[in-house]
């Protein structure tokens, strides 16, 4: 049974059911009326989605990377110090709706949190129950705040465009959505997308793929002009126009590509444009790649810029994602939820993951395990309970000798 038939621990405390949570009719585009407002983003989701995410293959190999990675570690549910096998948390986090698992649901959350900065998830109730998490488009949320800039509540937009207002408790502080939100150093409500750190890398990235694309389609030749030097013989309107579409027609795009211009009469063919060789938009493109992979936190070895790429460098790579962005980035969320839902079951509850599921961080268990193993001012019990296993009969004692606590005095 839900807690919230009853009431709910808020801060240790047993709080009433909120207010709102027992209403069933939607509250409609229509806002408070003691001067809330919806305020809308600074920066346009959909332009960073079209031209970020789905046209620029290193930033959805950046978002790919980070989301997926952050998904894959099990969640574990903790009461103090003991983990539970089953509570009515672990079954909604095992499957948050009936759409998704606990895998889609994070990832969906991460990438959206990555493309715009900005992700939420709603709690969804029925009968005063918690029944499911919704994770919503940032575009479709709008933080409300009041005059003085505080945060009341959101506003939802839907498929169909209907509005709904979910409100803050003023009495609790307690609101059914949660605003995870990478720091905005010029806005108070609203997180900044890596995608506009990485925009002028991302825009170049996408310019030399279109010119290479173009360049590609025209048999590798740039523009150029035709030329008839010393002749005072000038084309009329008509001829022109018929010599540039026949010019078209016989020896642009990739179908000529490779096809013998004849000119007579004194006629000149004379490139206007920079080679690519001139251009020199290997190292741009590869210098591109690099901006856009530190703005994520990317090694760029992962997302395909040439350079060393052996095993050993690999692994380092993969392990500095998880250690520098991932876990980081994991950590967050679970504080986010720990510290918004988690706590209404109980004071003592908390989610947290199984960091032995993770096998780029093998590297750093084996260290550990090195070192406790050659500890030898450890028992065998401390080493065990420092690995997380439990105690063993008769392992008090240190290895080849009495232990001794205390301290030498000079």
């Amino acid at each position: 049974m839900s807690p919230l038939k009853g009431g709910f621990f808020y801060g240790g405390t047993l709080m009433n059911i909120p207010s709102f949570l027992k209403r069933n009719k939607k509250q409609k585009g229509r806002l408070w009326a003691y001067g809330n407002r919806a305020s809308k983003t600074n920066h346009d989701y959909g332009l960073m989605a079209a031209e970020g995410y789905e046209k620029n293959v290193i930033v959805y190999r950046c978002i790919n990377l980070i989301a997926k990675n952050l998904a894959l570690p099990p969640w574990v549910l903790y009461e103090g110090g003991h983990a539970l096998s089953h509570h009515f948390l672990l079954t909604l986090i095992a499957q948050p709706n009936p759409l998704q698992t606990r895998y889609a649901f994070l990832e969906e959350l991460a990438s959206y949190l990555l493309i715009d900065g900005n992700a939420f998830v709603e709690a969804v109730y029925q009968n005063d129950a918690l029944s499911a998490l919704k994770v919503h488009r940032p575009d479709r949320v709008h933080v409300m705040k009041d005059k003085e800039g505080q945060v009341q509540g959101y506003q939802v937009s839907g498929d169909d465009g209907e509005k709904r207002v979910l409100a803050i408790d003023q009495e609790t502080g307690f609101s059914p959505m949660l605003h995870l939100k990478l720091f905005s150093p010029s806005n108070a409500h609203y997180g900044m997308s890596p995608i506009q750190v990485a925009s002028s890398a991302i825009d170049q990235h996408n310019a030399v793929g279109l010119h290479n694309l173009s360049l590609l389609k025209n048999g590798g030749r740039p523009s150029g002009a035709l030329m008839m030097p010393g002749s005072t013989t000038s084309f009329s309107d008509n001829s022109r126009q018929e010599l540039k579409k026949n010019l078209q027609y016989f020896y642009q795009g990739e179908e000529n590509a490779g096809k013998v211009l004849v000119l007579e009469g004194g006629m000149e063919w004379k490139d206007i444009g920079m080679s690519p060789k001139d251009l020199d938009f290997v190292s741009g493109k590869h210098l591109s790649m690099r901006e856009i992979a530190q703005a994520f936190g990317v090694p760029s070895m992962l997302v395909g810029v040439p350079g060393d790429s052996t095993f050993s460098n690999y692994r380092e790579a993969r392990f500095h994602l998880w250690e520098d962005t991932v876990l980081p980035l994991l950590h967050m969320i679970l504080e986010k939820m720990n510290g918004w839902l988690v706590m209404l079951y109980g004071p003592t509850l908390r989610f947290s993951y199984d960091a032995d599921q993770i096998p780029a961080l093998t590297c750093r268990r084996e260290r550990l395990w090195q070192q406790i193993e050659h500890a030898s001012f450890l028992t065998i019990n401390e080493k065990r309970a420092a690995l997380g296993y439990s105690p063993l009969k008769g392992g008090d004692g240190l290895e080849g000798g009495q232990r001794d606590d205390t301290k030498n005095t000079p």
